[in-house]
């Protein structure tokens, strides 16, 4: 075999590792009895540790080398730039310790799950305590030159720091605080009163299905589970899962947790043949693929020609909650800003209020000028500030998010920047295809084609500026995203 081909099989050992740990995780998350952590954490630390090894072979070094100095195409050209990356970010953390932060991990998002059905703070926070002190560490061995949050940063968005995230957010804050406040000055808009009714389960679980079959989600490679807090799961471009939260007392709540999650889930399944069981076979980055699932929640779900579309299957579904309701009606009612304490339930001219917030906590966190014991009252003081409203509840605060269980310091930060970049991906479409025409008929085939052919085919190949840059035509603008808030809520509120 040459070099390439050995790092071809390499690849295929990591990717089937991965697997088994990606479907460990899903499991602990959807069926898994509450008890079952102790024995789990044991075999996904077994796992990460064949994983570590695989991954810091002291031949490795020298295959990349050799395959370097090979005639390589681009794929492999980007296949040799990502196994250096894992090689070397690998490298620097002792096994040690590799196995004991996914041994702990493991067991802190069991003990999140008990915390916040209890909401008792106090049981989380010793293993936050220890995950924050571990992830410090594992920044100083990636590169002790930079505050550990940047590090961070840099994981889930390469090239991102607190620097530009600082810019980012105050960008965002000089648009949205002003567009909220003129907002509560025409006083509160309560929800229709059709919204707070009894929407049956099973219908809700059809809505899920037929909403996948609308976005054209392949059912046969996606299978659609229940969990506390909803997320995506890729094993491979066949098998993805997305996982919805039922609520009886709200509909939207799900309608918008399976058209997010869809989001996610039709970049994984679209990602190119030719990239499967290589390390390039997932998304650009944490911000693009938050893109995509914002794309469809927001600028898709969100918009009146959506809406019209889905409303006979609406009120077939649900005939007695919306009889002689309009669909303007429940699009207005969609689309209302209402603060909230929920950042997953959040309105969409708040929601980067809400990753402000993480943003600014998780900041102190680790730079250690906040301690674990005083988060619960920093969370709170933040949310009054930027939100304006009272946490009555740590399960309704600082236990909603499973992230920092799992140690995904870093992580908030994409979520509004996939959201903006969904806002110029949105702008572009629209100069190319009929969005509006192509909702109110139902037809994505020309939507996810669009994506397809500039996102969601190259997976990991492309870095993402490339990506985005090839994608816009032009480098990434946050006004794109601010313009298309005001435009939006100045017309719904009639602002102008």
């Amino acid at each position: 075999m040459n070099p390439m081909e050995k790092l071809r099989t390499l690849q295929k050992k990591l990717y089937s590792l991965q697997y088994a740990l990606a479907v460990m995780d899903f499991d602990a998350q959807t069926a898994a009895p509450s008890g079952s952590d102790e024995g789990r954490s044991e075999a996904m630390a077994l796992l990460s540790d064949m994983k570590y090894q695989l991954l810091t072979d002291s031949a490795l070094p020298e295959l990349l080398q050799q395959a370097e100095a090979m005639e390589l195409n681009v794929q492999q050209k980007a296949e040799v730039r990502e196994l250096k990356r894992l090689y070397k970010e690998t490298c620097c953390i002792p096994a040690e310790e590799y196995s004991q932060f996914t041994k702990l991990t493991a067991k802190a998002i069991g003990v999140w799950q008990k915390a916040r059905e209890e909401d008792n703070f106090d049981l989380f926070a010793p293993y936050l305590e220890e995950i924050i002190a571990m992830r410090r560490k594992m920044a100083g061995y990636f590169d002790a030159s930079k505050p550990a949050y940047d590090v961070w940063l840099d994981q889930y968005e390469p090239g991102l720091n607190m620097e530009q995230c600082d810019e980012f957010f105050a960008q965002l804050r000089q648009v949205i605080s002003p567009l909220v406040a003129k907002i509560q000055a025409l006083g509160a808009e309560p929800a229709p009163a059709y919204l707070d009714a009894e929407w049956p389960l099973e219908a809700q679980r059809e809505l899920s299905l037929e909403l996948a079959q609308l976005m054209q989600i392949d059912l046969d490679h996606c299978a659609i589970a229940e969990s506390a807090h909803p997320f995506t799961t890729e094993f491979y471009k066949g098998d993805v899962r997305i996982t919805t939260h039922y609520d009886q007392r709200d509909v939207t709540n799900n309608l918008f947790s399976i058209v997010h999650e869809g989001g996610h889930a039709l970049y994984e399944l679209h990602t190119a043949d030719r990239l499967q069981y290589t390390c390039l076979a997932s998304g650009a980055s944490m911000g693009i693929h938050e893109s995509q699932s914002r794309f469809y929640e927001n600028y898709l779900a969100r918009n009146l020609a959506f809406v019209e579309h889905l409303w006979p299957t609406l009120q077939r579904l649900f005939p007695v909650q919306l009889q002689g309701v309009e669909p303007e009606s429940f699009h207005r009612a969609i689309n209302r800003c209402e603060p909230g304490l929920i950042r997953i339930e959040a309105d969409e001219l708040t929601y980067s209020l809400h990753v402000m917030v993480r943003y600014e906590v998780e900041k102190q966190l680790m730079d250690g000028s906040l301690n674990v014991q005083e988060l619960p009252a920093a969370w709170n003081k933040a949310m009054k500030d930027l939100l304006g409203v009272d946490v009555p509840s740590d399960k309704l605060g600082v236990l909603q998010d499973i992230h920092w269980a799992g140690g995904d310091f870093g992580y908030f930060p994409s979520y509004a920047l996939g959201t903006a970049y969904a806002a110029q991906l949105f702008a572009k479409m629209k100069e190319e295809v009929p969005v509006e025409s192509l909702l109110r008929k139902g037809d994505f085939a020309p939507i996810n084609q669009w994506l397809e052919e500039r996102i969601w085919k190259y997976g990991k190949e492309k870095l993402p500026g490339e990506l985005l840059q090839d994608a816009f035509g032009e480098p990434f603008s946050s006004v794109y995203y601010t313009d298309y808030l005001k435009e939006k809520f100045s017309h719904l509120y009639r602002l102008n």
